[in-house]
């Protein structure tokens, strides 16, 4: 079964982590096969409920976008460089292309034949050298064994066209020779007696026991084939190992991880139609045909505790959503065909994924039940928060009995494991719990930071402001604000980019806005934020 992938927002927080992980748990007890991931690193205050429920933290996921394996292409398509020509030819020709990969020991990546290689070969043929094997010459010829001394045969190619005597007075023959004849007894007499190197016998003639007896002495290898002389001369080169005619050596090649568009771009300027695919070890999987996008896998992922595009994973419109569980405002995330979304007014997506344990009549073990916890006290501030509900108080009521701990006691430990401030830059507390928004074009950006004294960021506000002013210019944002709620006095300091003052003045209607103003009772992202910034866009 194939697997799907289950985050939260770019800048995880709690309720993120926490109910991609349950919900992850959740969807495996049904039968399901799904991971957790985030999407970025961690903050404090969710490694702190992760260690304390003892949980492993989720791995990191970089995109969803489409890669060279989500593809089918022509997987474990490739050829030996000790395989003969013919048996390239023919299979390019069963499947409809014109390259073929070749590889060596333990399929490491050799070249790239190709349908233009083999034309060239046919129309400008002048070497009459072959270098194959005893049994590649068997398979292409339809041949018969009759003997053999080696392996692998190397010599010059001749046929025996002439009149016997003018051919046994003309032509020297030697170990490196490799002869073509039918049933003319004296030619074969006059080369098994010179050793050459190998005997074709043409149209299954009959070679005599005395021949066969000298060639044994002279370690002459024979092979007879039903077909004519004009033929097998014909195959000969065809028999030649493959790596024999491989010109393209430093083929353009992916890997099974580049991206689809990458190779798009890549393709736009070469315009081939095959194109190798290896691993890292430079070890070959395939082959790739433009053709082959037209079948493509790919990830499938579910969403939780967001639904905007600018949140969430890079090449999401690649993947394939099949459910978002949220809390907020509806997003700017469209899908192809219908999926199942849970929206519900909360104050944490884990209530709604408690819920959901309700429903499906699964029960919760003691950890699950921590982090779910945990991430309805974070959303809500320990229930204070007034995007807090009766569904909310009821989750963490049930939640904190399975769980075993004093939710009061086990939020203000957590909320403050969240707060300190030690080991973090200016820029590790802006980004801490950091989410973009969208709206009539414009863009825009808030932190949210929690904190029990305002003094220890308020001493540094201009190297904050300087950072907002530098974020804003670099991502073009048309405001960006850090929000540090005081969760003591349930309220929020505000710091913004300079060039925010006129819009955040507008937003609230309260006067002039300095830096570190104080917002009474605003502790909530969702309902006393970003609907003010929205409605002055909007």
């Amino acid at each position: 079964m194939e697997k799907t992938f289950i985050f939260g927002h770019k800048k995880p927080d709690t309720d993120s982590v926490t109910s991609c992980i349950a919900l992850a748990y959740l969807k495996n007890k049904l039968g399901e096969n799904t991971e957790a991931r985030v999407l970025g690193s961690i903050n404090k205050e969710t490694q702190y409920a992760l260690s304390y429920f003892n949980v492993e933290e989720p791995e990191y996921l970089n995109d969803v976008k489409l890669q060279m394996k989500d593809v089918s292409y022509h997987k474990d398509f490739m050829i030996e460089d000790t395989a003969p020509i013919y048996e390239g030819y023919q299979e390019m020709i069963q499947e409809g292309l014109t390259g073929l990969p070749v590889v060596g020991d333990n399929r490491q990546f050799v070249g790239l034949i190709t349908m233009k290689d083999l034309s060239q070969m046919f129309l400008n043929a002048t070497s009459n050298e072959l270098y194959t094997s005893y049994q590649n010459l068997l398979e292409v010829l339809s041949g018969e064994e009759v003997l053999k001394f080696d392996d692998e045969i190397q010599g010059e190619l001749l046929v025996a066209a002439y009149r016997s005597t003018t051919f046994i007075q003309n032509v020297e023959l030697d170990s490196s020779k490799i002869l073509i004849v039918g049933d003319r007894h004296s030619v074969i007499e006059y080369a098994v007696e010179s050793g050459v190197k190998l005997i074709i016998v043409a149209g299954a003639g009959e070679v005599k026991e005395k021949h066969i007896e000298i060639a044994r002495q002279n370690h002459v290898n024979i092979i007879r084939s039903s077909y004519d002389t004009y033929h097998i001369s014909k195959l000969m080169p065809l028999t030649n190992y493959i790596k024999t005619n491989v010109h393209s050596y430093n083929p353009t090649k992916f890997e099974d991880t580049d991206f689809i568009s990458d190779v798009l771009e890549i393709n736009d300027k070469l315009k081939h139609t095959n194109y190798p695919i290896v691993n890292k070890q430079n070890e070959c999987l395939g082959l790739f045909k433009l053709t082959d996008l037209s079948s493509k896998n790919p990830k499938k992922v579910i969403l939780v505790d967001h639904n905007e595009k600018a949140q969430t994973a890079d090449g999401i419109g690649e993947a394939e959503i099949l459910e978002i569980i949220d809390h907020h405002n509806l997003g700017s995330i469209t899908t192809n065909a219908p999926i199942n979304f849970r929206n519900m007014a909360v104050g944490s997506t884990c209530t709604i994924v408690y819920n959901l344990f309700l429903e499906r009549d699964v029960s919760i073990p003691k950890e699950i039940a921590g982090l779910l916890l945990s991430g309805i006290l974070s959303d809500t501030l320990i229930l204070k928060s007034p995007t807090a509900t009766q569904k909310d108080r009821e989750a963490v009521e049930e939640l904190s009995k399975i769980s075993g701990v004093n939710y009061k006691e086990y939020g203000m430990e957590l909320l403050k494991a969240g707060t300190s401030l030690d080991g973090m830059s200016v820029e590790d507390v802006i980004y801490n719990d950091f989410k973009v928004f969208n709206t009539n074009d414009k863009t825009f950006a808030i932190g949210q930071f929690f904190t029990m004294n305002f003094d220890d960021i308020k001493k540094n506000a201009d190297s904050y402001i300087h950072a907002l002013d530098e974020i804003a210019d670099a991502n073009h944002y048309d405001l960006i604000a850090l929000y540090v709620t005081d969760i003591v006095q349930n309220g929020s300091y505000i710091l913004y980019n300079k060039k925010a003052k006129n819009l955040l003045e507008a937003a609230y209607n309260e006067g002039e806005i300095e830096q570190g103003h104080y917002f009474v009772g605003c502790v909530s992202r969702k309902k006393h934020v970003v609907p003010v910034i929205m409605d002055v866009f909007e």
